[in-house]
Order: structure tokens, then C-alpha cells, then sequence
């Protein structure tokens, strides 16, 4: 109400007490907007005080109910292996009947197969989590569908839905290139989450970390990169961990979808698993906190299917153009041995000190495996912000860049030497600053909402980073 400037002027005021013809009592009316997306299931607004820990309630409404509940939402595209001849369409809708994809020129046909999750698959401990108990949302059903005969580096469109639920509106895609082509063009980021896109907070962990307060960063970022889609520069993107920070909160996985389907209804969207969507005490993660809320990686594994081996196992490589994308679970088993080899959410180098943001043993066991396998550059997430390394190795330089004439860092791997490290943690869910002390490893560092834009050929990548 504080933002209504006819309530804070008393405009619109309302007798609502006479005595002898005059007006005793007056109340000032104002207004609230709310930002509102079809979940599916009815909305009651309530007017309550006394603030969240003594909550009074004054009033609410009649129940709100959506036109049409069934609706086909947020279809979300992915790479189901190496040759860009097929695509996997995720959506969501009320209705648990098959649906059908309808795409190409000549109205090709697959039909939907069909999932979703109760609230008995959610963790829970001694106390009940989020997502077992006060967080807990129906999901509806999640349908997916893989698009066979494209053509990789095409253009495509498609329609999803059906005749009984109704269909979405007609949307253009491109595939993206097959492996072993000459160029390709991506964007890749992790720990994003979802503003708001009006002036409540939706709980916890956003007043925890004073989300709200820090600004709508995902909503300038998920704008930038829907630019670029949209002027063709972009053939995948990759978030790398931390997708909706639903935590346990699970409708706040519908407005992620909503607020991502700009970008991930166009091109492919590939994800890494991590803390926010798996970690739970006593589930099988390596790390026993709860940053899942009691999610355990399932609704974010029924949302995301990635060619991944089976369920809980979220690693996956894929090839795209010149470049060999390898996608590890920092939150799964990664010691000596264990079945994964490289690159994903937890970091092995940050300015920012703490088990928080790099675990020595994690580093201990994989790192050595990068060099092994002559990675040329591995992307973390989980610090939120942005810091490139030189060529390094336990926390040594093997190799340090050098300046071309417009100033910009070239690292020569034609004589290779040790993996380069980049946090892209910035997607916008919030931003860690950094401390006065520079590692000699450390050669740049951003504090700013943003992603990282790459261009490969089978001669070079080159990377920049889109900061606002």
C-alpha cells in the first residue's frame, strides 16, 4: 500500500461512520497489484497484521479460480544427445491425458509421456521440511516429448498441447549445432532463481539473503539473453546449479518456468544439478545440510530430464560444434573412483573463503582428473558472482595469458599446461562481494548480475562476459 500514492494521500476516501449527518469515521482506500501466473489451483488474497511471526488475519477473499486449469505452461527445450536431429519438449499443464507436440513444416506429431510427484517423494527429517509440510504444491503433470528428423542449425516451430486441454501459441526454435561442426554460439550461467515481478516476497530464504532489497537481477538477465535468442546469437545455454531456489517452496518452480520461457522455449537449455535442488540430511547427498528444503533432486530431475544414465544420477557429456561439454553433481559421489569425471555447480577456486564456497576434498579428488583429461575450461556456479583463473593447478599458475591488442586475456593451449577456472555464479538470485585479498590465481572478478557469452570454433573459444 505504501506505493499507492492515492492511499498515502487518502484520496479515496469512505465514510464509514455518521452521527447527526456528519461523517465521524473515514477510511482511505488503496490498492495492491499482484503478479499472478496459472498454477492450477485456486488463489484466496488475505489482509492480515501483526507481520509473519504473530500473523492476524483481518480479511480475504472468495477463492480465485484460473479460466482453465489444464492449460499446456512453460515449454522448456533440451539437447537429447550429440547430433542435433531431435530436441525434448518439457511442459507442464493440470491434465495427466497424453498431449502432443506438433512441429515442422509438415506438422509432425509426438505424443506426450506423462509424470509428476506427490508430496510422500519429499524428504523430511526430525523437524518436517518445506516441501513436506508448509511448502508443498501440486505440481500438476509434466509432459514431455522428443522431436525426431530435424535438422541441426535449423529453424524450427512447434505447438504443444491438445484439442480436449487447448494449445500453445506457435513458437520458433533453433536446434542446435551437431558435434563436430565448425561454430556454435552459447550462453552459460548458474544460480539464478526468481525475482518477483511485484513487491512481495515469497518466503524465507529470499528475506535470509535480502533478495528482494538487491534487486530483480534474474529478470534483467533472463531479458538480455532473450534479446540475444531473439537476434539469433544464441544456439544452447547452460545453467550450472541452483535453477529455482524453490527450496522446498514448490509453486515457486512455476514462476522459474514462467520466467525462463522466453529463452528456453527457443533454444536448448541444459542444466547441472545443484545444493538447491538435491541436498538434504539422510538423502544420499554428499553434503547433509538443507539447502533442498526436502526437494532431493526430484522435482528438479521431473522438470529438467537431461541425458543423464537414471534417476539420481545427474551427469551427462554432450557435444556441441567443436566443443565436449561434461556435466558433473557436485552433490553426488565424486571421490576416487566413483563413476563421474568433470565440470559443474561447487567451485575448487574462489577469492571467497569457507567450505561454503570450495571444499578441499572435493579438489582433491577431482582436480587432478581435469588435468588428466586436458580440460581446457570448467564453469562452477555456487558463488554469486563472477572470477576467472589463470591456467592453474593446485593453486599455482601453469600458465598465464597474454594481451592481444585490444587488451583481452588469450590463453595459448596448443601447449597445454592446466584447466582454466570461471565462477559465472551471477545469474541473479544474489551477489557475493569480494574481500581486499587477491590470489595470484585470481586474474578477474565481477560483482555484477550477468552470464558469460561464448563463441566456438574448432580453432578458439572466445568468452565475454554480459554484466549490468
Amino acid at each position: 500500500m505504501s506505493n499507492d500514492p492515492d492511499y498515502l494521500s487518502c484520496k479515496k476516501k469512505e465514510c464509514k461512520k455518521r452521527r447527526n449527518g456528519k461523517c465521524k469515521f473515514t477510511t482511505c482506500g488503496g490498492s495492491i497489484i499482484f503478479h499472478v501466473i496459472n498454477i492450477r489451483t485456486d488463489i484466496e488474497f488475505v489482509f492480515f497484521a501483526g507481520g509473519f511471526a504473530t500473523p492476524c488475519i483481518l480479511s480475504r477473499t472468495q477463492p480465485v479460480n484460473f479460466a482453465n486449469p489444464k492449460k499446456p505452461l512453460y515449454g522448456h527445450l533440451s539437447s537429447v544427445d550429440s547430433t542435433g536431429t531431435s530436441m525434448r519438449l518439457t511442459w507442464v499443464s493440470g491434465d495427466k491425458e497424453p498431449q502432443q507436440v506438433e512441429y515442422g513444416d509438415d506438422g509432425k506429431t509426438q505424443t506426450s509421456e506423462v509424470s509428476t510427484f506427490t508430496q510422500e517423494n519429499m524428504c523430511s527429517s526430525a523437524l518436517p521440511s518445506p516441501a513436506k509440510d508448509f511448502g508443498w504444491h501440486n505440481p500438476g503433470y509434466i509432459h514431455t516429448a522428443v522431436m525426431t528428423g530435424l535438422q541441426p542449425s535449423s529453424t524450427v516451430s512447434y505447438r504443444y498441447g491438445s484439442e480436449a486441454v487447448d494449445w500453445s501459441d506457435k513458437i520458433q526454435f533453433r536446434t542446435p549445432p551437431a558435434g563436430g561442426s565448425d561454430e556454435m554460439k552459447f550462453l552459460a550461467y548458474g544460480d539464478m532463481g526468481k525475482a518477483p515481478r511485484d513487491a512481495s516476497t515469497e518466503h524465507y530464504i529470499q528475506v535470509r539473503v535480502g533478495v528482494h532489497s538487491r534487486g530483480p537481477g534474474s529478470l534483467s538477465v533472463v531479458k538480455a539473453m532473450s534479446d540475444e535468442v531473439n537476434n539469433g546469437n544464441v544456439d544452447s545455454v547452460f545453467h550450472i546449479g541452483d535453477i529455482s531456489y524453490a527450496t522446498g517452496f514448490l509453486v515457486e518452480w512455476d514462476f522459474f518456468l514462467h520466467q525462463i520461457t522466453p529463452v528456453a522455449s527457443r533454444v536448448s537449455y541444459m542444466t547441472a544439478i545443484g545444493n538447491h535442488e538435491r541436498d538434504y540430511v539422510n538423502s544420499g547427498s554428499v553434503y547433509s545440510t538443507p539447502d533442498s528444503g526436502g526437494e532431493c533432486g526430484i522435482p528438479y530431475e521431473t522438470y529438467f530430464p537431461m541425458p543423464t544414465p537414471s534417476k539420481d544420477r545427474p551427469w551427462y557429456s554432450i557435444e556441441q560444434a567443436s566443443v565436449h561439454f561434461t556435466v558433473i553433481s557436485t552433490e553426488h559421489d565424486w571421490w576416487l573412483n566413483s563413476e563421474q569425471i568433470a565440470c559443474s555447480h561447487r567451485p575448487m577456486y574462489s577469492s571467497l573463503d569457507g567450505l561454503l564456497s570450495v571444499d578441499k576434498f572435493f579438489v582433491k579428488s577431482v582436480e587432478p582428473l581435469l588435468l588428466k583429461n586436458k580440460v581446457d575450461l570448467v564453469l562452477f556456479g555456487h558463488v554469486h558472482n563472477y572470477e576467472r583463473t589463470c591456467s592453474v593447478f593446485r593453486n599455482k599458475c601453469m600458465g598465464i595469458p597474454t594481451k592481444d591488442d585490444n587488451g583481452i586475456d588469450t590463453y595459448d593451449h596448443s601447449n597445454y599446461t592446466a584447466p582454466v577456472h570461471a565462477i559465472i555464479g551471477m545469474a541473479g538470485f544474489s551477489l557475493d562481494k569480494f574481500n581486499k585479498n587477491n590470489a595470484t590465481w585470481s586474474l578477474s572478478r565481477v560483482a555484477k548480475f550477468g552470464y558469460l557469452r561464448g563463441h566456438a570454433t574448432k580453432q578458439e573459444i572466445q568468452l565475454e562476459v554480459h554484466a549490468s
